[in-house]
Formats: C-alpha cells, sequence, structure tokens
C-alpha cells in the first residue's frame, strides 16, 4: 500500500481549515501566547529558507498549545518595499499587479504545508486596512515628537530628478541609466531614535551573550564631552570633541564639504579651490569617504576661527573625512595628541602645539614629534589648566577633562555634552510602493497629520510604470 501524501494532505488541511483548528479564540480562563515569526517578502514562490524560518516558530506555537495555552499565530506578508516596485518597473506593471498574485500564490504554498498559522488573521502591508493603523501610528509619533523632518544626506540621481537606494547606486552612477549619482542634502523623515540611546544600553534586564552586548554598545557609541563655539565672521561654528582638556592645542578646524558655513567662510581666493572639492565630494558615498580616510585630503577656505580658550586665529579646513550627518559636522584639530588629525597637518603644513606632557621625558617640540602623543600626563601651554593631571579615564573621571568642561561653562564658551554614534532613524522615501505618508504641507510651511476619521491615505492609482523609472 503507498502512501498518497498529495490526497491525504489536503483532505486533512481542508478539514482543519474548516473545523478552524488554528483559528485563536477569545479564552480568558487560559494563559495567553502569541506566536510571530517574520513576515514573508512575496516573492513569488516559497523556498526552503523561508520554512527554515517558520519551523522553529510553528513548532514552539504547538508546545505551548500541548501546555494549555490559547496561542495566536497570525501570518502575513511584508509586500510593500524597493524589490516589488523594481519587479514592476522592469516588467512594465503596476507594482500591485506583481505584488497580489504573489501572495495568493505563496499563501497556497504556506497553507500546503501544514503550520498552524491562523489565517483569519492574516496582515498585509500593502493592504490599505492594515497601512491605515502604520499611518496612525505614525501620525501620534509625529504629534509627540517621535517623527520629525531633518537634513541628510542621500543619493541624488540630476538625470532621473529622484532619490535612489543604495542598492540602485553601482559605482557612483545609476545602475538602469548608468548616469552620475551624487550625494545631496535634503529634508528626509526621521524617527528620534537617539533619544532612547540611554535606554538601549540598559542591558541589566536582558539576558544576552557578552558578545551582543558589546556589539550594541559600540554601534549605539556613546561619548560624553562638551559643545564648544569657534567665533567666526559668519556665525558661531559648534563642534562636539570628547577632549575638551586639548582646546589649547587646536590650531585648525576641519568642516564637512556639505556644512552650512563652507560658503559663508570661504574668501573669494579660494572659492573655486573649494567649489571643486566640494563637488568632488558629492561624487563619493559616506562609506567610500571613511574607507579613503587614510588618504588625507582637503582645501582651506580662506577664513580662520577664533579658539574661545586663547583666543587664537585657527584656520578652517574642508575635508571629506568629516560628515555632516555626525556630531555637529565640523571638529576642532589637535594635531599633537590626536593622529589623524596630525598626519592631516603634516600633508597641509599646519602647527602642531603640545598641551599635553608625558611624566619623565623631555619637552615634546610639535615640529619634531615624529607621531601625536594620545597617553597620560600633565597639562601645559593650557593657560588656567597648566599643571592639571590628565589620565586615560573618559569623561568626568578624567580631571583634565572635567576641569575643561567646568572653564567652558563658567566663561559661557560651550556646555557638557554626550554625544552617540547611533543616528535618528532615516525613514524618508522616494519611492511609490510604500505606505504614504499621513501629513498635510500648508501653504505656510506647516505641516498636520491627517486624522484618523480620514485614514487610510492610499496610494494614486493613475500612475505609470512602462517608462523603465519610478512615477515618483
Amino acid at each position: 500500500m503507498t502512501y498518497d501524501h498529495r490526497a491525504i494532505e489536503t483532505s486533512w488541511q481542508q478539514r482543519w481549515e474548516a473545523d478552524g483548528l488554528y483559528a485563536s479564540t477569545v479564552d480568558w480562563d487560559k494563559p495567553k501566547h502569541y506566536a510571530l515569526t517574520m513576515l514573508p517578502y512575496p516573492s513569488g514562490d516559497l523556498h526552503m529558507g523561508h520554512w527554515y524560518a517558520m519551523t522553529p516558530s510553528d513548532a514552539r506555537a504547538r508546545y505551548m498549545r500541548m501546555k494549555g495555552y490559547n496561542v495566536l499565530f497570525p501570518m502575513g506578508f511584508d509586500a510593500f518595499g524597493l524589490p516589488a516596485e523594481n519587479a514592476a518597473v522592469t516588467r512594465g506593471i503596476h507594482p500591485a499587479n506583481w505584488t497580489w498574485p504573489n501572495i495568493e500564490r505563496m499563501r497556497v504554498q504556506m497553507k500546503s504545508m501544514g503550520a498552524m498559522f491562523d489565517w483569519n488573521r492574516e496582515a498585509i502591508s500593502c493592504d490599505p486596512a492594515y497601512y491605515k493603523w502604520t499611518q496612525w501610528l505614525f501620525a501620534q509619533m509625529f504629534e509627540n515628537g517621535i517623527a520629525y523632518r531633518g537634513k541628510a544626506m542621500v543619493n541624488w540621481s540630476p538625470t532621473l530628478q529622484t532619490v535612489l537606494a543604495n542598492e540602485q547606486v553601482i559605482d557612483g552612477v545609476d545602475e538602469r541609466t548608468g548616469q552620475p549619482v551624487i550625494q545631496q542634502l535634503m529634508e528626509q523623515w526621521f524617527f528620534r531614535i537617539t533619544d532612547y540611546a540611554d535606554e538601549l544600553l540598559d542591558f541589566h534586564s536582558i539576558d544576552w551573550p557578552d558578545n551582543i552586548v558589546a556589539q550594541q554598545t559600540n554601534w549605539i557609541g556613546r561619548s560624553e564631552g562638551a559643545k564648544v563655539d569657534f567665533d567666526t565672521p559668519a556665525g558661531p561654528l559648534t563642534v562636539f570633541t570628547t577632549r575638551p582638556d586639548t582646546l589649547w592645542g587646536a590650531t585648525f578646524m576641519v568642516l564637512a564639504p556639505e556644512h552650512d558655513l563652507v560658503d559663508a567662510l570661504t574668501t573669494p581666493e579660494q572659492q573655486q579651490a573649494v567649489q571643486t572639492y566640494v563637488e568632488a565630494a558629492s561624487r563619493r558615498s559616506e562609506l567610500e569617504r571613511l574607507e579613503g580616510a587614510d588618504v588625507k585630503t582637503g582645501v582651506f577656505t580662506g577664513g580662520y576661527a577664533t579658539n574661545p580658550v586663547n583666543g587664537a586665529q585657527v584656520p578652517v579646513w574642508v575635508a571629506d573625512y568629516v560628515l555632516v550627518s555626525y556630531g555637529t559636522g565640523a571638529i576642532m584639530a589637535v594635531p599633537a595628541h590626536d593622529q589623524r588629525d596630525f598626519e592631516f597637518a603634516r600633508t597641509f603644513g599646519l602647527d602642531v602645539v603640545p598641551v599635553i606632557q608625558p611624566a619623565g621625558q623631555e619637552p615634546l617640540d610639535g615640529a619634531t614629534m615624529a607621531e601625536a602623543f594620545v597617553g597620560p600626563g600633565t597639562m601645559v601651554n593650557s593657560g588656567p589648566l597648566d599643571g592639571v593631571e590628565v589620565t586615560e579615564a573618559k569623561g568626568r573621571s578624567n580631571p583634565s577633562i572635567s576641569a575643561a568642561i567646568d572653564w567652558l561653562v563658567e566663561h559661557d564658551a560651550g556646555d557638557e555634552h554626550v554625544n552617540y554614534r547611533i543616528r535618528d532613524w532615516l525613514i524618508g522615501r522616494q519611492r511609490y510602493w510604500g505606505s504614504p505618508t499621513p501629513v498635510l504641507h500648508r501653504d505656510d510651511g506647516g505641516i498636520e497629520t491627517v486624522p484618523l476619521e480620514r485614514l487610510p491615505v492610499v496610494l494614486p492609482e493613475d500612475v505609470a510604470f512602462d517608462g523603465g523609472r519610478s512615477p515618483l
């Protein structure tokens, strides 16, 4: 006797569905258990990777049900996004006409696996009935200051007049047209996740492996220091530094090419050189700029800033290893005590002024130093803070840093500040196939959310995908 698995499995699956075997019901007498696996993207066909991810969740859900729990185990499809839009552009069809048939096919395939999904609670992200509530959530975050508009560097295609995803940019050109793509500062939507950085660093109630805790800690990157204002003819130039005790050794400043003050501080004599450098930097991504940071490039603006601790006039440079999206987009450079600054100073013939003297050694000479000194010692050439001990501790735990912060606050030249490597989450997009942002832009420049009774804001359907590009 042979086992006809197709007939037998199909028969029983139909019976289970008719009986509502896996349907979740309200039962106040049972303990509750919510099971959820990552909703698949409807690419067209189920593959082993999908089932590899779903099997453990299915096994645990069944186990909890056997233990007497009232189990809720929904399923659905993460159906919005760039892959569907790219598929539509390639085929010259609307993304919905690509996505919904894929969902139907994958739903049949998933049901044939016999998992205990409750299909009565299916969630499909491109269904207006679903994204009505993602829009409502966005509105709540906007009303509470968590969602906001801000500027960010994006991949801008001058040819297509649109923003491109990183995946669409290959070696600095648009993958479809082959035309150059530049980095441009544009207004985007953000989630203010940096407000929760300290909470994210609180691991006492989470049983995570040490290496994961270390990765999370480094990713968030909490740094204690100070924000300092340098006066310029164009207004204050603010920097964040973890080493305010080295301010007396700052001999130049560096701005990101996209910094707001670049144009204002550039003299007529330096305008052409600065413009050429900025344009070249715009053709490189942030990752490319960071990877090439060992090769020091830059250009002098011709402008100067006043060091608030000693009144020294320090030259202002532009260099692409400084990113406008990190910190304030500007740094004070202390070449005697920072190796990157030291290499830049030696490359361009800038002054090196030691302000930390190591114990038991001959006084450091900026003209003959072979590398930056980054160890402990005593503050020198630092006016009122000469003689203060410098340790390897960070933040206020270091006597020299604590004394420098106190001096800045007392003289209204800066404030104690905590900075994070983590950045606010950029969620803005210039793509069609996604939930519309539920806001109204008023003529006066203000923004207000669409009220709940008018949600969802649905995608326009009178768009064409037959031109080889997105309609936005």
